[in-house]
């Protein structure tokens, strides 16, 4: 099957929505088909051989962040151009409805469109602006997927339409049997000792770290031993001002890591802690600290709980409370049994994010959009906001 795929952000900024393009990319071709991938990005960057470059990003806010996408009549002339040039089977855009190569692919598409919606937005001021197409994007989707029960649930209540709710993947093999940093993550037990870790931006609310600092210095006061592993964006120095003078030769901190780095980072830790406060469509760094074999201690968020199997995969705790989360690091700690157990759960549980697994699911409906579309061509002009 020849399969085009669209990333509405750009490649030279890392990114959830770009990692899971990549991977998805990487399981389809290693399941024989051949795929091509058009995306933002400067002409240097360097690029992997799937990935062709739609030229370079601007910011624009989007769903409470800014991304970087790219959009205008450049734009849309190169969509055209590899569109025609790729003659595929069936065209997948991510987030159809940014102003973005997505949006462009979508109105450009003269065969079947499959897209995935990643978040759980129902307005922003990109959407605004795009009234007027917004609802002919729609109606050239063949087929929707969403990654989590909750951007599902937004396709029906606010877009009109169901979608087939397929997780995000997690690569296993990229985070199973990978060696730890250097030192890590030591001895664990006895009450002395242990290593924590969380990866993310600290300073966001939402990530809830600060409950995650204040369980940490009330637990190392008790444990000697005990280190704290962070990696994400970030000063440094913003970071250890939050921890007292006497504890902060106790905590680590990488700044930004790269794929690899984040798996040996994982990898280095005895619990893995999302301390995650609300905003969670999914759980991405879930997934991949259970294929990290690592065992999860999360917040009580609903995608959180999806995604551990209801806490038989991870241990949860009450989300904000920082004094139950101090008592189930320490408890689990010191119960290596209880670790292992959680540990061989996570691996069963994992095993169904596998990308090769989400991919024959991803390939499914691919089969379904081209059997509604029965080889028909759209010939449809539109005027698009160039």
């Amino acid at each position: 099957m020849r399969i085009g795929i669209v990333c509405p952000y750009s490649f030279d900024v890392p990114g959830g929505v770009q990692n899971h393009v990549m991977d998805l990319a990487e399981a389809l071709i290693g399941l024989g088909h051949e795929v091509s991938v058009l995306a933002p990005a400067d002409e240097d960057s360097p690029l992997p051989p799937y990935v062709v470059s739609a030229g370079r990003s601007v910011p624009l806010p989007y769903n409470g962040s800014v991304a970087r996408i790219a959009f205008g009549p450049v734009s849309t002339a190169r969509v055209r151009r590899w569109i025609t040039r790729g003659d595929f089977d069936v065209l997948h855009v991510h987030e159809p409805l940014a102003l973005s190569l997505s949006m462009l692919a979508v109105l450009s598409a003269r065969g079947p469109v499959v897209a995935t919606f990643h978040t759980a937005m129902t307005r922003s001021r990109m959407l605004a602006a795009a009234q007027g197409v917004l609802q002919i994007v729609l109606e050239r989707i063949t087929a929707r997927i969403a990654v989590s029960a909750l951007a599902r649930k937004v396709q029906v209540e606010h877009l009109d339409g169901g979608a087939v709710e397929i997780p995000n993947g997690v690569a296993v093999a990229k985070f199973a049997g990978v060696e730890p940093l250097p030192g890590w993550p030591g001895e664990c037990g006895s009450a002395t000792g242990g290593t924590l870790g969380f990866l993310g931006r600290f300073t966001e609310p939402r990530k809830g770290f600060p409950i995650l600092r204040d369980a940490f210095v009330e637990l190392a006061r008790q444990r000697p031993g005990l280190r704290l592993l962070v990696a994400g964006p970030g000063d440094p120095d913003d970071l250890f001002n939050r921890f007292p003078p006497d504890l902060r030769d106790r905590v680590t901190f990488l700044g930004l890591v790269s794929e690899e780095e984040k798996a040996r980072m994982l990898r280095s830790v005895h619990l893995y802690v999302a301390p995650n406060t609300g905003g969670e469509s999914f759980g991405m760094i879930l997934t991949e600290a259970l294929a990290a074999s690592t065992t999860v201690v999360a917040s009580d968020l609903d995608a959180f709980r999806r995604v551990l199997d209801g806490g038989r995969a991870g241990r949860m705790f009450p989300t904000g409370d920082a004094v139950t989360l101090r008592a189930t690091l320490s408890q689990l700690l010191d119960d290596p049994l209880a670790r292992a157990e959680l540990t061989a759960c996570g691996d069963q549980v994992v095993a169904n994010f596998d990308w090769p697994v989400v991919a024959r699911r991803v390939l499914e409906v691919y089969a379904a959009a081209i059997e509604a579309t029965d080889g028909r061509v759209i010939d449809q002009e539109w005027v698009g906001l160039t």
